[in-house]
């Protein structure tokens, strides 16, 4: 681990961050360009003294979990990210297409949206991350683990997860579900997280199994969507589409028609966000 080094390279990427970047204000008093130390730590989820000391040269040998944190709160590139493992004595994480880091570029895109349900998916149907909004409309859905990550592998096991659209929709969803998952594995092959997942669908559910075997095939086209809110009631929503070749990662947004009553829910939800009514 080179301290000098690691606490320099941070220092600098911190500095070069700015507010605007990560969502945040950037305040009438705010004399220097840059993000603050302990802004950086919200951002990565750790404590202000613990990214404080790894910055002053005094802080102890950051994890991989920790480096992979501070790689994301601090929108570095893939490239970035591996310097700052190697760094911290690490070895660099293979590049696979795990999807869990997201392009910077996508971050800024996503950090400006804070007042619209927007979130970013992996190509593996695995949140990475979410507005504000998103949580209220969708849930949070980053509390999952394992498979269950994945909003495909949770829709052909966990009856739950198809509450939140009616269920005239379901068959529509099932499809294009599949049809994702047969793209995902078509690209990375046997061996590959995707074909894991398909083994454990095809197992679990007779459903999955009868459409795989007729090879589904989709395009990424993501249309309207009637997502049905516990408090709210339906809503008719469009979902538009960015996609990040690279990363193999989408970017969600979820609007509605103005004028229309769910454009009307959606300002409401602007309102009260994940609170109770």
């Amino acid at each position: 681990m080179d301290r000098a080094q690691l606490a320099d390279f941070l220092r600098t990427r911190r500095e070069a961050l700015q507010p605007e970047d990560v969502g945040l204000p950037r305040g009438p008093r705010r004399r220097t360009g840059g993000l603050r130390r302990e802004e950086v730590a919200a951002l990565c989820g750790m404590s202000a003294d613990y990214y404080s000391r790894i910055e002053q040269q005094r802080g102890p040998n950051p994890s991989e979990q920790m480096l992979a944190a501070i790689a994301r709160g601090l929108h570095l590139t893939l490239d970035e990210r591996d310097h700052l493992f190697r760094l911290a004595g690490h070895a660099t994480p293979r590049r696979v297409l795990r999807g869990d880091h997201i392009n910077p570029g996508m971050l800024r895109v996503l950090d400006r949206l804070e007042d619209t349900p927007a979130q970013v998916m992996s190509h593996l149907g695995e949140t990475l991350k979410q507005t504000r909004l998103a949580v209220a409309l969708l849930g949070d859905e980053s509390v999952y683990t394992g498979m269950a990550r994945s909003a495909h592998y949770r829709w052909f096991t966990d009856p739950a997860a198809r509450l939140i659209h009616p269920e005239e929709d379901h068959p529509t969803h099932t499809r294009l579900i599949a049809a994702h998952l047969h793209n995902a594995y078509t690209r990375d092959g046997k061996g590959s997280r995707a074909a894991a997942m398909v083994d454990a669908l095809l197992a679990a559910s007779p459903e999955f199994a009868e459409i795989w075997r007729e090879h589904p095939v989709m395009g990424p086209y993501c249309g309207p969507k009637r997502i049905r809110h516990p408090r709210l009631g339906l809503l008719d929503l469009h979902c538009q589409t960015l996609v990040d070749p690279d990363q193999s990662q989408t970017l969600l947004v979820y609007t509605a028609i103005p004028g229309t009553e769910s454009h009307e829910k959606l300002q409401l939800l602007a309102v009260i966000g994940d609170q109770h009514l």
